[in-house]
Formats: structure tokens, C-alpha cells, sequence
């Protein structure tokens, strides 16, 4: 693998991730992470619209012009998640049940659309191929690292099966309510986002600004 397909594959990951380096895509981050399942279905679905709308907005990229390029680029992606909903549906309907609306507004992703925007319409298929599973992969591992934080602490349970017995069951663990909640998805999106920025301080964005002291000088 030549380095450029190497950078685009792997810097999603953990040095140029969309959500802890750019705090992009975290709107599903609090309704599908309940639990680890339909999270890892909602990976899936991002990562292919990704890859393949960024691929295919840089094949068209010499023939598009600019004047209608965002217009194009959306169509493209509301394309292909239609397709990737609708077989959802087909293969998967219950889960499909509970990721609700969320397939959809896959649509208006920050990290799809910002990804054929600045990275597919510029470079070569291949590289936008990869770009977007990188991104996917990406925003991926923080999805199931949210997943299993919520539905491990909130439930006791990973997939549905008993990880910590709960005291309902005559076990040894009480489930914290508060980890299904919303809020608790941004708690643990924060602490992520401190965890890689405290290992990768180049991360920490610079002050925009700075206070600066004023001397009162006073009259005699």
C-alpha cells in the first residue's frame, strides 16, 4: 500500500478522527447507543455511504460543475442511504425499527458530506474509497466505544447477553439508568475526546484569544 492510500485508510482513525479531532457526527452518537447492536448496524451503513459516495463524487469530479456540486454530492449520498436503508429493512427490520430516523438523516452526516466535499471531489476514486472507509472506520470506533460504555454500565449486557449480573436476577450488579439517558452519551464522547487529546496533546486546539492584564496607573 503506497503511503497517500495509507494515510487516507489509517489517519481516520485516531490522528485526523472526525468526531474526537473534529467533533463531527455525534447526533446519532445519543439515540443509537444505547445499546452495542444497532450501533454497530449504524457504523456499517455510515462507512458504506461514505466510501461510495466519496468514490463516486471523484469519478464525476472533472465532469461536475461547481455551480451545482453540493446539490449533486447530496443526491448522491441521499441515493445511497435509501438503498442502504431500504436493505436494512429487507435483512435486518427490527434493528431497523430502532435505529428509527437515523438511517436517514445519514443524509445530512457532517462527516459524509464534509468528505466529498474537501477529500472525494479533489483526489483520485481509489483514494476517495479509502478516505471514506477510513472516515467510517473512524467515526466507528467511537460509536462502539459510546455502545459498550452505555449498554455494559447501563444494562449489563453486550448484545443482549448478561455481562453483570443484575440484582433483579439475584446477581451482584445495579444497572445506572442515568448511562440510557441522552446526556450520558456526551459524558462519555467528552472523555474519549480528553483521553486521546491528553496522549496526543497536537490535538488541544490554541486559545483564540489571550487576557491580558491592565495596569492602572494611578494619579498623583
Amino acid at each position: 500500500m503506497n503511503p497517500a492510500a495509507k494515510r487516507a485508510l489509517l489517519e481516520p482513525i485516531v490522528d485526523e478522527n472526525p468526531v474526537t479531532l473534529h467533533v463531527l457526527g455525534i447526533c446519532s452518537a445519543l439515540a443509537v447507543t444505547t445499546s452495542l447492536l444497532p450501533s454497530l448496524y449504524m457504523c456499517v451503513a455510515l462507512t458504506v455511504v461514505a466510501s461510495l459516495a466519496n468514490a463516486a463524487v471523484s469519478a464525476i469530479r472533472g465532469v461536475l460543475p461547481g455551480s451545482i456540486r453540493i446539490i449533486v454530492q447530496m443526491t448522491i449520498i441521499a441515493s445511497l442511504v435509501i438503498v442502504v436503508d431500504e436493505s436494512l429493512k429487507a435483512f435486518a427490520f427490527e434493528t431497523s425499527r430502532e435505529l428509527s430516523v437515523f438511517v436517514g438523516l445519514i443524509i445530512t452526516n457532517c462527516i459524509v458530506l464534509g468528505r466529498t466535499e474537501s477529500f472525494g471531489s479533489k483526489n483520485s476514486v481509489g483514494l476517495s474509497f479509502l478516505d471514506g472507509i477510513g472516515n467510517g472506520l473512524g467515526y466507528s470506533v467511537i460509536l462502539i466505544l459510546v455502545a459498550t460504555c452505555r449498554e455494559l454500565l447501563g444494562k449489563g449486557t453486550l448484545l443482549g447477553y448478561t455481562i453483570l449480573p443484575n440484582v433483579a436476577d439475584g446477581g451482584w450488579y445495579n444497572p445506572n439508568g442515568m448511562m440510557l439517558l441522552p446526556p450520558s452519551a456526551f459524558f462519555v464522547i467528552g472523555l474519549i475526546i480528553w483521553g486521546v487529546r491528553s496522549l496526543k496533546v497536537e490535538q488541544v486546539e490554541q486559545a483564540e484569544f489571550r487576557i491580558h492584564e491592565v495596569h492602572r496607573t494611578e494619579a498623583h
